[in-house]
């Protein structure tokens, strides 16, 4: 144990991949897509996970990795089963955290916002286009709900699958999010842990952006 402490005490990361300037656009979602096309083009592990964070119905925040499947000038999208944990935290309370991560980029977005079901029809396009196995596990799975066994999960895509041998329909209770920012932060290492942070804040529907302390 105490080697492993050393050694994590003893990483000293450089942070020298970028900088942030003090000029942008007057809203944060060109550059939000920018560093999101840039992660992909370099071949960043998972470049479209997210950590979405919510308060639960009992108060508590949780926090799960999900992934980005659209980005639009309203916001981040996500899709997801409406009943999970998740789901019912949202519809507890619509506050929520989005936190995006690229270590090999030395970045983060942190995202605040409000949260909404996307229509039903943009959620049938993105259902429609989802692997067989996907479609069919989205009815099986009854998302963070108590399960028996795996054999009864497994059981339940068998019944599915011959329910639904060809055109799966989207279940009622999966959908997508909309994340409506209200707030977001550009993280850029740099050395010396100088760290550069620029801030839009949306205020009286006007984007305010500044620079904050490292």
């Amino acid at each position: 144990m105490d080697d492993f402490l050393d050694l994590i005490r003893n990483d000293h990361h450089q942070f020298d991949q970028g900088k942030l300037e003090d000029h942008y656009e007057d809203q944060p979602f060109g550059l939000i897509s920018s560093w999101l096309r840039e992660a992909l083009e370099r071949n960043v592990h998972e470049p479209n996970a997210i950590s979405v964070s919510t308060i639960g119905v009992d108060g508590f925040p949780e926090t799960r990795v999900v992934y980005i499947k659209e980005l639009l000038e309203e916001g981040i999208v996500f899709y997801t089963n409406y009943n999970s944990h998740k789901g019912k935290a949202i519809a507890h309370n619509n506050k929520v955290h989005v936190l995006i991560y690229w270590p090999e980029l030395e970045r983060q977005i942190r995202v605040s916002g409000l949260v909404e079901k996307v229509p039903e029809a943009m959620s049938d396009t993105y259902f429609a286009s989802r692997p067989y196995g996907s479609k069919i596990g989205a009815w099986a799975s009854d998302q963070s709900e108590k399960l028996e066994s795996r054999k009864a999960l497994e059981q339940k895509v068998e019944d599915f699958s011959l329910k639904f041998p060809t055109d799966v329909p989207r279940p009622p209770h999966w959908g997508g999010y909309l994340v409506r920012p209200l707030k977001v932060e550009f993280w850029q290492g740099r050395p010396s842990r100088l760290h550069d942070r620029i801030v839009y804040e949306l205020n009286e529907n006007t984007w305010k952006l500044f620079r904050i302390n490292p």
